[in-house]
């Protein structure tokens, strides 16, 4: 036997292939996308009547749909009003309603798709404050018991009647507040012509309607312009005057459709509550007192355009300014209500773009006066002989 061999059977070696490899680790799974992601704008109003260049304005003021759906009623509407004074868009109505409709339905998949991932009680915190406030009042008082209700009842029945007289004080405040507001407005219309000179008269209005100066967009002056002439010089010509009219019925159309959507009483002619939707939907430019002081102007245009076309041309072709112009409406106005009996509330009325105007006080005093001066001069005629 060979002593080699001897050895290694007596002292066998091992190889020290040291401790075991570690298992591999396998990739972590993609990550799964939120529960709760909102979808895109795109997507978000698909089937609620919203344009896709409607979604494209939006787009550009850089809003997303995470961002419409934290924002309040009062922000839509700023941002509503937004696209109609940076971009002269024309939301539809059925858009606003849309865009509402389409955000309330994705809170609403939000809030059940939160609710089905935690399970009871994490689905508890899309409650706000307000509403686990009124819950907490509410098991306060149901808790309560013994003579403890009758105190919370006389609580509840006590503050119930200051709110009520607290919303009567209120209510007339805001009235005689109204009233004051109106009463100004039409102190401006009267006195509106000592301002002007030149056509600065609807400047001046411009500044000082509704309260509100500092918020108003500044328009530029009126000056005498010919039919289809486009004014110069920062200045605004009378088509566009006669334009605004026709945008402020249209708003009286739209204030009359969300009334009858909900249920509301509309208005029949161009009120505050138009100036206000106005206002509201970026058209800063149209105001009470300067669309008061010129409506005789655009009767005129609309009952007799020739006789308008050629009074227009007259002044301008002698220099006038819109002030004197806007005098010089009055007088075939009060011929046309002459072939009415003088009711120039019926010749208003029987037209359809000046029903939904109020006959201005100057006119229909004018009117009165012609009448009175028609009668006493067909008093003083001598008898007929036969």
């Amino acid at each position: 036997m060979d002593p080699n061999d001897a050895f290694s059977a007596a002292h066998p070696f091992r190889w020290d292939l040291g401790p075991p490899a570690p298992a591999p680790v396998p990739p972590p799974p993609p990550p799964a996308p939120p529960v709760n992601a909102p979808r895109e704008l795109e997507e978000l109003v698909a089937g609620y009547g919203v344009r896709l260049s409607t979604v494209a304005r939006i787009s550009e003021l850089g809003f997303t749909a995470s961002t419409l759906l934290a924002m309040t009623e009062r922000e839509l509407d700023d941002m509503t009003a937004a696209l109609a004074g940076l971009f002269r868009w024309d939301l539809l109505l059925g858009e606003r309603f849309g865009l509402r409709a389409a955000l309330r339905a994705e809170r609403g998949r939000l809030m059940s798709l939160s609710g089905r991932h935690h399970h009871g009680h994490q689905s508890g915190s899309t409650v706000d404050g307000a509403s686990q406030e009124v819950l907490s009042d509410e098991h306060d008082m149901a808790g309560s018991g013994g003579m403890g209700d009758d105190d919370n009842m006389r609580r509840m029945m006590t503050g119930k009647k200051q709110a009520k007289k607290g919303s009567a004080v209120r209510k007339g405040k805001k009235a005689r507040r109204k009233k004051v507001d109106d009463l100004r407005l039409d102190m401006q219309e009267d006195d509106i012509d000592c301002d002007e000179d030149g056509g600065g008269g609807s400047e001046s209005t411009e500044s000082s309607a509704g309260g509100g100066g500092g918020e108003r967009q500044r328009e530029h002056p009126f000056v005498v312009t010919e039919p289809g002439e486009v004014a110069r010089a920062k200045k605004n010509g009378l088509d566009y005057l006669f334009h605004l009219y026709e945008q402020c019925r249209l708003f009286l159309l739209q204030v009359q459709s969300m009334a009858k959507l909900h249920g509301h009483k509309s208005p029949t002619k161009v009120t505050n509550q138009v100036f206000r939707y106005a206002k509201k939907v970026g058209a800063s430019y149209i105001n009470k007192p300067k669309m008061r002081h010129y409506v005789h102007c655009y009767a005129l245009h609309c009952l007799d355009e020739d006789a308008s076309d050629a009074l227009r041309r007259a002044y301008k072709a002698r220099g006038e300014n819109v002030g004197a112009w806007r005098q010089a409406c009055y007088a075939p106005l009060v011929d046309i209500s002459a072939r009415h009996g003088f009711d120039i509330d019926a010749v208003f009325a029987a037209h359809p773009r000046l029903a939904v105007w109020y006959v201005p006080t100057r006119l229909r005093q004018l009117c009165h006066q012609a009448r009175s001066s028609h009668a006493a001069a067909a008093a003083a005629l001598p008898p007929p002989l036969f």
